[in-house]
């Protein structure tokens, strides 16, 4: 164990880390798990755009086999003149999505504010990997108890992404799902690096269950099938995957979102793989 990790605040016990040898937590969002050998998928757009949008890439999720819909209706952008959600008004259309498809939703929080505001919309929440450092987030919503996925700051080591898990932990909220999402270096092909061997290591230090971003990580189309392959060889527990029903029209990240029939096509892929690495999908 990383004497840093285990020795946090100087004296007490983290709860990052496993309570007890092979000790691995289960983490439920309404029916679906994540551990517990489910390789459980989150997918959908970067961004909801409209209820058409919207619907449309729900439809194909859940043909796919897969229960959680990726759904943000706010977004955090590098500039300030690109898209930046649809903001409150994309809830009418999670309520829609919802009723049609029986989907659990999952989307991204940037403040208190839209806490309060999405909290008793969505089934499971997520802070990016922007906010991983958003100390006065993580803590409220670690009051709340409802599943979180916790991305990996682009620049964080993995000590520093556990004392951000520790914020959600220490407040009440055991049931967070950590997610690698690629960290910068000096490598420009991809968007972000994956950082594979994460995985692993996070295996050893905690006992949540671990997730992969094989989007973000990429940046490219062409290379999310290879990384969801690696992810689930190397013991990922899922992953949260980008979904656009006319990629080429995205409003965000056009360049990594696979159309339907790539990522129908990846699903059975990885459902066919996923035994034989001890997984069912």
């Amino acid at each position: 164990m990383d004497r840093s990790i285990e020795e946090v605040n100087g004296k007490e016990e983290p709860q990052v880390r496993k309570q007890r040898p092979g000790h691995r937590a289960t983490i439920r969002c309404g029916d679906v798990e994540f551990g517990d050998g489910d390789f459980t998928v989150v997918a959908g757009p970067c961004a909801i755009e409209s209820m058409e949008q919207g619907l449309a890439t729900a439809r194909v999720v859940a043909k796919s086999g897969a229960r959680v819909l990726r759904a943000s209706l706010f977004k955090p952008r590098t500039s300030p003149y690109s898209f930046q959600g649809i903001g409150e008004e994309g809830i009418s259309i999670l309520e829609a999505i919802r009723e049609e498809t029986n989907l659990l939703i999952e989307t991204e929080v940037m403040s208190v504010a839209q806490l309060g505001l999405l909290h008793d919309h969505v089934d499971m929440l997520r802070i990016g990997t922007r906010c991983m450092r958003n100390y006065e987030l993580l803590k409220e919503v670690g009051k709340t108890r409802k599943p979180v996925i916790l991305k990996r700051g682009m620049s964080a080591t993995l000590k520093e992404f556990l004392l951000s898990a520790e914020y959600l932990l220490v407040d009440g909220n055991e049931n967070v799902v950590l997610c690698e999402r690629g960290i910068r270096t000096f490598e420009t092909y991809t968007r972000n690096t994956l950082d594979i061997l994460a995985v692993p290591a996070l295996k050893e230090l905690t006992h949540l269950p671990v997730i992969v971003d094989p989007s973000h990580s990429a940046g490219r189309r062409s290379l999310v099938g290879p990384a969801s392959k690696a992810a689930l060889a190397v013991g990922a527990d899922g992953l949260i995957i980008e979904v656009h029903p006319q990629p080429e029209s995205a409003l965000s990240d056009q360049e990594q979102a696979l159309d339907p029939a790539a990522f129908l096509s990846l699903m059975e892929e990885l459902r066919t793989m996923a035994p034989v690495v001890g997984k069912s999908l």
